[in-house]
Formats: structure tokens, sequence, C-alpha cells
């Protein structure tokens, strides 16, 4: 098996985390109690240079104590070609940024392993992938067609609107069929996202018990929260007010994860979460999925370490 000893993060600045809730932050832990070298770098210092792929990253440390989570070494140009692993976690939006990142690591990926992989991110993107698996789904329509959009909700009733490439519950939006701000509600979308669609999905009254995340390493499930959205509000997104709560997995979960696994498999997908909500999936998410610490925290798995051993498993 060949040996991992240097691992990049190419993520958010790290000193803007919560470590409470932060997988990257479990993934740096595990990672560093194996004696990796860990090292970090933001997006923005990503360079190529003929067709060799560079970074400025500095040296890091890691500890579980809030308000002294990390140390930092000086900055050094390295050639990204000399890690032997590097982690994509920036947190979306899926932006030309975030598609470029993944062209210049597809450069070093798969003898650096980039986790996940690189060109698969980029032609999975999270509200499209999932429609894959459309028997999976509640009713969703993807289009900016306000006309569509309308003949939609009235089919259906309440719905939820939100933009194709966002993240962390933001912009999402419950209408039921007699809202009065529809109108203006899509006029709002179509100058906010600009030639970019939206995505309608049937509203789910089952996300008042909660919107379940899911995590895979390399297709398998293993572990899950459960997220219950505030009385005021339709999302369950924890930093929005979600509240987390121990789960199961259920046998038609199970089932859902069963269909979904090959292909993550075959899409190099290391890591991933799905959200459930009822018995329908509604995102499979690839970029920086979260619920590492939350799974530990309610007594489930160790999901970091799990997902070492796999990484580990594809260096061999």
């Amino acid at each position: 098996m060949a040996r991992i000893r240097r691992v990049a993060f190419q993520m958010d600045h790290i000193s803007g985390i919560g470590i409470a809730g932060d997988s990257t932050f479990a993934m740096a832990l595990e990672a560093q109690s194996r004696g990796y070298e860990l090292f970090h770098y933001t997006p923005d210092r990503l360079t190529m240079r003929d067709g060799k792929v560079f970074a400025a990253v500095e040296s890091l440390q890691v500890r579980d104590i809030k308000g002294d989570h990390f140390s930092l070494g000086q900055k050094e140009r390295v050639d990204l070609s000399t890690m032997d692993v590097v982690h994509l976690r920036q947190d979306p939006p899926f932006d030309m940024g975030y598609i470029t990142s993944t062209h210049l690591l597809e450069r070093i990926h798969p003898n650096t392993l980039v986790v996940n992989d690189p060109a698969w991110v980029r032609n999975s993107p999270e509200k499209i992938f999932v429609t894959e698996f459309a028997d999976l789904m509640p009713a969703t329509l993807i289009s900016r067609d306000p006309q569509e959009i309308a003949s939609f909700r009235e089919e259906l009733g309440d719905i939820i609107l939100k933009p194709l490439y966002g993240n962390g519950g933001a912009g999402v939006f419950h209408s039921a069929r007699d809202d009065r701000n529809f109108t203006s509600l899509l006029e709002m979308f179509g100058q906010m996202y600009r030639g970019e669609p939206y995505i309608a999905q049937a509203y789910l009254p089952a996300v008042r018990k909660g919107d379940k995340r899911i995590l895979l390493v390399d297709g398998e499930p293993v572990g899950a929260i459960n997220r219950v959205p505030a009385e005021t509000d339709s999302r369950s997104n924890m930093h929005v007010g979600g509240r987390a709560e121990a789960t199961d997995i259920t046998p038609r979960e199970k089932e859902i994860c069963a269909r979904i696994g090959p292909a993550l498999r075959e899409r190099g997908f290391l890591f991933v979460g799905i959200d459930v909500i009822g018995d329908y999936m509604t995102e499979i998410n690839v970029t920086s999925p979260t619920g590492i610490r939350e799974v530990k925290k309610f007594g489930g798995a160790d999901v970091a370490s799990l997902l070492w051993d796999a990484i580990e498993a594809k260096r061999g």
C-alpha cells in the first residue's frame, strides 16, 4: 500500500470555521492522528504554470479546542502533485471559480488523489445529478420560465423554489398555491440569478419531522443525522436554526443508498451526503458535504476514520 504522508486541504480559510459542526475539521483531526503532514490553502491561491498546478500552502496543525483550533506555518509555493491527497472542500456557490478549481485539480488527479474526483464534481452539480434518479425524488422542475414554474405550482400546490447552484439553505422559499407574493418572488429570482435556471420541487409536509442527512463513504451508508426545522422556517439547515437529532437509517433509505451507490463509486465520490425527506431524496451533495461531527456527537460512527480507511485503500 502506498503510504500517505502529505495531505492538503483546499478550503475556505480555517480561521472562519465553526469546529463543532465542520466536517473538514473532523477530517483534518483524523488525518493528524494518523501521522500525516497537513497543509492548508484557500482556492484563490491555486496557480497553473506550463501545465503544472501550484498553490501557496501553509503547514497546518489542528486542535479540538474552540477559539484555539489551528496553527499555520509560513506560506510556501508548492507543486500540488507532490501531495498524496488533496481534499476539495471549499463551500459552494458552484460558480465559475469553483468550476475552474476542478479543471486545475484534474491535472494532478489521480496520481495525487483528489477527494472527490474533480472532473466528476464538475459534471455532477448536486441538484442536477440527483435527477438521474427521478423515481426516488419528489416532483421536480428545472427552469427559469415563469409560466413553467407557475404551471408546476398550479398542478402541485405548495412548492419549494430554490437556486439551482445554491447551498446552505440560502434562497430557499416555500410558496403555497395561494401565495400572492409568488409573482414578486419569480421577479426577484430573475434579477438575482441572471441566466441560470431555478429548481422547483413539490413541498413535502414530512419535512416538519426532519430532513435527514445520510453520509456515504465509497457508496456505502455509514451514518445519518436528522435535521428538524424551526417552527418559523421551512429550512432544516442547522446554521439557519434547524435542530439536529439522532436517527437511524430506515429500510427505504437503505434502498435509496443501494440504488445510488454504484453511480457514486463509478464517479470516484468517496464522501457524499444525501438529503432525504420522508421517502424521497432531494439532493446528492458531492462538493463539501457536512455532518461528520454531528453523527459522532449523537453516538454514530466515526465517519472521518471510515473515510480515511477508504482513502488509504484507494492509495494502495
